[in-house]
């Protein structure tokens, strides 16, 4: 079972998200603040992070860098959401994998998130081997 990591701060967005993603067979954990991030990382070891762009206290954009500056974590891919900014600004500030603009459709998130899974992972959950590892 893939292990998806939600950062959101909005317990309603988090809510629906959560639901979706454990009824197309996710485990999930959520999770409001992106100081918790990099403990979560070593305890539940996602597959993948949906972080949002704007969270109170850390910003998502400096998650992201953070995920992707630290060699345990950098090979997680990332898919940042937001309301509040488009996909061309979050890309000249950190470099997630995707990016899904809010409010987004459920499918559409599920899609982008398979794909991710099977583009890093092998059938078992594995990491595929890329040019890098």
């Amino acid at each position: 079972m893939n292990r998806i990591l939600i950062v959101e701060d909005n317990n309603d967005v988090l809510w629906v998200v959560k639901i979706v993603l454990k009824r197309y067979g996710f485990k999930v954990m959520a999770i409001p603040r992106g100081e918790d991030v990099m403990p979560k990382t070593k305890t539940f070891r996602p597959h993948l992070i949906l972080l949002d762009v704007v969270l109170s206290g850390i910003s998502g954009v400096d998650v992201c860098n953070e995920l992707k500056a630290n060699e345990k974590t950098k090979e997680i891919p990332i898919i940042m959401f937001s309301a509040h900014a488009n996909m061309n600004d979050i890309l000249k500030l950190s470099k997630p994998d995707d990016f899904i603009a809010k409010p987004f459709d459920v499918n559409e998130l599920v899609k982008k998130i398979k794909y991710q899974i099977e583009t890093h992972y092998d059938s078992l959950g594995r990491r595929k081997k890329t040019e890098s590892t």
